[in-house]
């Protein structure tokens, strides 16, 4: 299936908005790997990447922040040096993996040596998150655009020419969409909703919790912050 003009022109951006990111200090965490995260400003740009999906002169390029690569380094990825690099784009060289880093010590991230990873590599693995969101963007565009669902339709109606099979095949399909009384499709949705909702919810008291403990002067932005890229990744 090939995607029109329209829909060629719509993936020649050359630049592609990230999920939004929680504003302020990101809490100092560290791991069994000792991966210390005292990341001050999430938001910065730490560099930017070409995707890898692209075609030709329609090449995008994504801005990889500070948050991103921290969330890279932490649980449940555990990037190491070698996989960041490449996710990153960066060539292999001699002294690659020691550049990247002091690069990172720099941004408050301390990547040990030799640091395994602790997730199996996927094809997803190797996009960025500006990438990921482009590719689902595009999906749901090739979905709603490109799938013949009429020609589909009106050739299966034609393998059905008997009046009587044609009264039996049309209450079959009403019933496929009222068997629940018009229940299914809409619970679907709500569904993912409310799954999106807890998350949102869990993710606001785990906030609030960190700083009752800790008392390191945070706001409640961070949790309203949290709660409108749950928003925005739906």
């Amino acid at each position: 299936m090939f995607m029109g003009k329209q829909a060629a022109e719509q993936t020649r951006q050359t630049a592609v908005p990230i999920p939004s990111k929680a504003n302020g200090t990101i809490p100092s965490l560290m791991n069994k790997d000792g991966l210390i995260g005292g990341v001050t400003n999430p938001n910065e740009v730490f560099c930017s990447v070409p995707g890898r999906l692209s075609l030709l002169s329609s090449t995008s390029k994504y801005k990889v922040t500070v948050g991103e690569v921290q969330r890279r380094l932490s649980p449940p990825e555990c990037l190491n040096a070698s996989l960041l690099g490449g996710v990153l784009r960066r060539a292999k060289s001699k002294n690659g993996g020691r550049c990247l880093r002091e690069r990172l010590e720099k941004i408050g991230l301390n990547l040990p040596a030799g640091r395994r990873k602790a997730a199996n590599v996927t094809l997803l693995t190797s996009l960025v998150e500006g990438e990921a969101v482009h590719l689902a963007r595009d999906f749901g565009y090739v979905c709603e655009t490109e799938f013949p669902a009429k020609a589909a339709a009106e050739y299966l109606c034609r393998q059905h020419s008997d009046p009587t099979e044609l009264h039996t095949r049309k209450n079959m399909l009403l019933a496929t969409n009222l068997i629940t009384h018009g229940f299914g499709g809409p619970a679907i949705c709500a569904a993912l909703t409310a799954f999106q909702n807890y998350l949102v919810e869990s993710l606001k008291g785990l906030d609030k919790m960190f700083i009752g403990s800790t008392g390191n002067g945070h706001t409640a932005g961070d949790s309203k912050a949290a709660e409108k890229e749950g928003k925005h990744r739906k």
